[in-house]
């Protein structure tokens, strides 16, 4: 990576995260675990029956970047009207994985299989109702999910169980029932995404290593789940270097082949985390972007 496209990338996270987090207004369960939890923020201009927009936050699956770092982001969609629910789900275990194979790297781990995918499933299951019971100015028949780069990989899976193969645990047998869905900067497409070693080979862990490819990709691969006949709306920065262009076009292609238009709102001098930063002009995008879907 050139000099400028690395300081213009460390900028623009330094940005995205130098806000403080915010405290959400309520918190609930969806299972026992620590991580199975939705933190709720409600619409600040005190309106009552708001869109629901569920955020899935990234971070590569991996356990140091948990749901505060995108607080900042869910507080700025509350702030324009939105009831938002953030989503925790278990990540990759804190310590690296000791072993020598094609799913082994520096750092910690991405995902826990089957895990991560057990919680987003059983968090948007649990979700109406909490909502009901926990933020009641939400909306949950007006349900938009979102996502940011590993998010953004479980808001199209999300999006996507009533495709999945028969006999999957997490197969719905109705389309979720969703406005749509708003995947920003997203893993959307795994096979692309191993091409180009997106996140140092953090798709290889999530699936739990190469020889599980083949085998695994067909039930957790967005590009793989296709037509799913939620109306989809991918935002991305031409400048990301973490999550190239590529892998979203890769998505956007895939869905064209099965008949499927899905929207790709592409954002000039753009990189990776002004999509999530509420300092951004990119963010004001997909809080719009969001609109068009929600209301």
């Amino acid at each position: 990576m050139p000099d400028s496209a690395a300081a213009r990338d460390a900028a623009e996270e330094a940005s995205a995260m130098s806000h403080p987090a915010v405290a959400p207004d309520a918190s609930a369960a969806y299972g026992e675990h620590p991580d199975q939890v939705v933190d709720f923020y409600a619409p600040r201009d005190g309106r009552d029956r708001a869109p629901l927009v569920v955020v899935l936050h990234g971070g590569a699956w991996r356990a140091p970047y948990d749901r505060q770092h995108i607080t900042p982001f869910a507080d700025f969609l509350a702030r324009r009207g939105f009831a938002v629910a953030n989503v925790e789900y278990r990540r990759g275990p804190s310590l690296p994985q000791q072993r020598d194979d094609d799913a082994a790297g520096d750092g910690p781990v991405a995902g826990r299989w089957p895990d991560t995918f057990d919680d987003v499933a059983a968090a948007l299951d649990a979700l109406p109702e909490l909502a009901r019971t926990t933020l009641p100015q939400a909306d949950p028949r007006r349900t938009v999910v979102t996502g940011h780069s590993a998010g953004g990989h479980l808001a199209l899976w999300a999006a996507a169980r009533h495709v999945l193969p028969t006999g999957s645990p997490w197969r719905l047998t109705a389309a979720p029932l969703l406005r749509g869905v708003v995947p920003l900067a997203p893993i959307a497409d795994l096979g692309r995404a191993v091409e180009l070693d997106v996140c140092g080979g953090a798709v290889l862990q999530l699936i739990g290593g190469e020889g599980e490819f083949d085998k695994r990709a067909g039930y957790v691969d967005p590009a793989a789940l296709l037509p799913t006949g939620i109306a989809t709306a991918v935002v991305q920065g031409r400048e990301d270097t973490v999550v190239p262009q590529a892998v979203a076009e890769a998505y956007v292609d895939a869905a064209a082949k099965a008949g499927e238009t899905v929207g790709l709102t592409l954002l000039e001098d753009v990189g990776h985390f002004p999509l999530i930063d509420p300092a951004a002009d990119a963010c004001a995008v997909v809080a719009e972007e969001i609109a068009q879907l929600a209301w």
